[in-house]
């Protein structure tokens, strides 16, 4: 079974890095897997997507990841702006870095196509500033 996991972030959140830490938690679990990012020169705090691609089978593809099974966000603020939605499958997760259970307010900036989701919230930030000191939230939203 392959399962394609896009990451939303910023420059300097680690969203390479925890696309990359996932691969590599899959390999050490005999599966096969890959990642990798899309950014251009951006500087720290511009919006990247990375990729990771997990799979019981060799992976054949190399290629960014269109019709993701997961979106994981690290920085909400990017869910005014960026159509993070774009793509994931129907009954796909959504993993957002967000603060309280306010699904009303999530309903107003995703709209109505956020009830064709399984959507997650991890208070990362919080987490990220309570344990690391820093908002740096890629290992919160790892678990």
């Amino acid at each position: 079974m392959l399962t394609e996991i896009r990451w939303h972030g910023r420059g300097g959140q680690g969203v390479w890095t925890a696309s990359n830490l996932l691969a590599d938690a899959a390999i050490s679990e005999g599966k096969y897997a890959q990642s990798f990012p899309a950014f251009g020169p951006e500087r720290m705090g511009a919006p990247i997507t990375a990729f990771t691609r997990i799979s019981d089978e060799p992976i054949e593809l190399h290629c960014e990841i269109y019709e993701p099974d997961v979106v994981v966000v690290l920085d909400p603020t990017l869910l005014s702006y960026i159509d993070v939605l774009g793509g994931l499958k129907l009954g796909g997760k959504v993993v957002l870095n967000f603060k309280g259970r306010n699904f009303e307010e999530l309903a107003k900036i995703l709209g109505s196509r956020l009830g064709n989701y399984r959507v997650y919230t991890v208070p990362a930030t919080d987490i990220a500033v309570k344990v690391l000191g820093k908002g740096i939230t890629n290992t919160a939203m790892l678990g």
